[in-house]
């Protein structure tokens, strides 16, 4: 037991306190919530609930998905604060927005 403890204590320090897992759902040709506030060091992943492919890329094309059929999931961790649009390329009236603010310290 007494080996364990240093590997424990690594695995509570690997992930900051600040950082968190967000999900944004794709559900009747709209991203829910459509605008979202999150600090820097935030996963979203956004999941296809519609029945038709969908995909998530940024205005800037900072990151893209590919398609993503039903139950389909992207990811991408927001490292910089700041302001990133997106839309769905199949869809462009689809749109969304995070807000990146700095982590507390």
């Amino acid at each position: 037991m007494k080996t364990l403890l240093p590997l424990l204590l690594l695995g509570c320090l690997a992930t900051p306190a600040w950082a968190q897992d967000v999900q944004i759902d794709i559900r009747e040709f709209m991203y829910q919530p459509g605008d979202l506030h999150v600090t820097a060091g935030t996963r979203v992943t956004w999941v296809n609930d519609d029945q038709i492919p969908h995909t998530v890329a940024q205005t800037n094309k900072l990151f893209r998905s590919a398609a993503l059929d039903t139950n389909e999931r992207f990811s991408y961790v927001f490292e910089s604060p700041g302001t990133y649009e997106y839309f769905c390329a199949l869809h462009p009236q689809m749109t969304g927005k995070i807000i990146v603010s700095p982590a507390e310290p």
